[in-house]
């Protein structure tokens, strides 16, 4: 990283982060391609998530999930492979097949099955007793709409079974959940969901940079985001900095709008 200091640049927090938190979603990355990328963006990355069901499909997996725990970044399984192993009653296998790959973080979600809510607490509960839990919210079907309320109720009942972040569905798509069919944000659901549950405690998945520039703008640059692709993490950060057009006015002192573009 450069030594050059830009005056006006936002503060970043510091890893391990509360806030400003960045989860990447890796759908099946080589162990040389995931050295890569910690080499160039590692000192970004909060999470690394095994999209779904890759893990069980990618070779060298233990070998790559030992090179993101040394670069200091957390590493878990994709909710879906959570359910997948639950809808067959084979949570034991699950919890053996996640400690014999060291991982230390798991996610809990209900998106691909029916789950009753109070299970999927249970689950949270329970696992938070030996791992960090992050529990996935919303579902991945695009015609099951929930109301507000009801998000916040389940974002509020997981965070108090023990859930270190609860993470807004957007599917690696970003047209579901806490988005609209368009792509665009659900803005009445997010600012509904802000009024009673911390901003520091959601994780919005946001795998579309139009979506990442409107948290943003909106929440500023220590804003957690996920589901973002590691090709993507470092235009991210300059995002987060105001390094890129996009978001370039958002952290200049107001004096400075007159060089906005006519």
């Amino acid at each position: 990283m450069t030594e050059i200091q830009l005056p006006f640049l936002p503060d970043r927090t510091k890893k391990p982060r509360q806030s400003g938190i960045t989860m990447i979603m890796d759908k099946g990355l080589s162990t040389r391609e995931s050295a890569d990328f910690i080499e160039v963006s590692g000192h970004l990355a909060d999470f690394v998530k095994l999209g779904f069901g890759t893990a069980m499909v990618t070779k060298g997996v233990r070998e790559k999930i030992k090179l993101y725990q040394e670069a200091g970044i957390k590493v878990y399984l994709g909710g879906t492979l959570f359910e997948a192993f639950v809808i067959r009653n084979k949570f034991e296998d699950y919890l053996r097949y996640v400690d014999k790959l060291n991982l230390d973080t798991v996610e809990v979600s209900d998106g691909s099955m029916f789950m009753e809510h109070d299970i999927k607490c249970e689950f949270i509960h329970n696992l938070s007793k030996r791992f960090m839990v992050l529990s996935e919210v919303g579902s991945k079907e695009s015609g099951i709409l929930i109301a507000p309320g009801r998000w916040i109720e389940m974002m509020q009942a997981e965070l108090q079974a023990g859930s270190f972040k609860v993470i807004g569905e957007a599917r690696e798509s970003g047209n579901v959940g806490i988005y609209r069919p368009t792509g665009k944000a659900h803005v009445t659901l997010i600012n509904k969901i802000l009024s009673k549950v911390e901003a520091d405690k959601v994780i919005w998945e946001s795998p579309l940079k139009s979506q990442q520039v409107w948290f943003i703008k909106n929440f500023g640059a220590n804003v957690n985001l996920g589901n973002i692709s590691p090709m993507e993490l470092v235009p991210l950060e300059t995002l987060r900095l105001g390094l890129r057009a996009d978001t370039f006015f958002t952290f200049l002192p107001e004096k400075y709008n007159a060089f906005q573009p006519k």
